[in-house]
């Protein structure tokens, strides 16, 4: 395996096909919104000059440039070995994706979605060879983060489960093999419950975020408290969370959806807006 093509250039698909360029596969990162693409190349080259200057790479910065491409189709997907998906947590927007790409990958393909919440098996649905798809749940920020989640369906092939796990593997990272599909996986199902309580907490006047999050950090040795982590992921990504778990039946992420209503509607996004939780300059 050698050449990826990621679809989607925000926080995840970036940090996915930086990873994987640092890694040494040739990638191409796919997006119909060129503001986007250059965005998304700004972000990568400084993230790489920033590892560079510290000497935590390999080889150069413009060297693992080189093996990065963009493009506003889909075509990159016949030469590619390996597709992942990395678009907004939309169902019908991911299916209409995966669609399109079935038909012009190769037939020794395997597809993956870096969905966060949506069960793979929904997914594959109307897909002709549900086979070769499978989950690969990143977690930001992906260059860093040192684990992905490896998700397979009851449809999902050995081999292309195998793929994945050997691909997680090359890019420096230990694969989490999530062997039955459930909505959230393993590791956003039980951050999903923790962010519940915590929204609830803050929404009820309990404690504030920065509390919450202080004694989580402390009291449990987490590295970043749940509404940092949430300012991190983006607020209207965890909005889209909660409507996922709720899609299934799921009541474990019902807790603060008003508070995040409110913080979308006002543009306190997090990190990627300036503002969620917390204020970043």
């Amino acid at each position: 395996m050698q050449r990826i093509l990621v679809i989607g250039a925000g926080v995840m698909g970036s940090g996915i096909a930086q990873n994987a360029a640092q890694a040494g596969y040739t990638v191409q990162m796919s997006d119909p919104d060129p503001a986007a693409l250059g965005r998304a190349l700004g972000q990568i080259a400084a993230s790489l000059d920033k590892l560079e200057a510290k000497g935590r790479l390999a080889r150069g910065a413009r060297e693992i440039l080189a093996n990065l491409s963009v493009a506003g189709d889909l075509m990159g997907a016949a030469q590619a070995d390996m597709v992942i998906e990395a678009a907004p947590e939309k169902l019908e927007l991911k299916r209409r994706i995966f669609a399109q790409v079935e038909d012009l990958a190769s037939p020794s393909a395997v597809l993956a979605s870096n969905t966060s919440s949506i069960p793979i098996s929904t997914l594959a649905q109307g897909l002709k060879r549900p086979e070769r798809l499978l989950g690969l749940h990143f977690t930001p920020p992906v260059p860093l983060s040192p684990m992905v989640e490896v998700v397979r369906h009851q449809g999902t092939s050995e081999e292309a489960f195998q793929a994945g796990l050997e691909l997680v593997k090359g890019l420096g990272k230990q694969p989490l093999a999530v062997r039955k599909d459930v909505t959230g996986f393993v590791i956003n199902r039980v951050y999903a419950a923790a962010l519940s309580q915590a929204l609830a907490l803050v929404e009820q006047g309990v404690a504030s975020a920065a509390e919450v999050d202080m004694g989580m950090r402390l009291g449990y040795g987490w590295s970043l408290g749940p509404m940092q982590i949430a300012d991190l992921v983006g607020l209207d990504t965890v909005l889209l969370i909660m409507d996922s778990f709720a899609r299934q039946g799921e009541q474990c992420m019902t807790g603060g959806r008003g508070l995040v209503e409110e913080m979308v509607e006002q543009g306190r996004l997090g990190r990627k807006s300036g503002r969620g939780f917390y204020e970043y300059s």
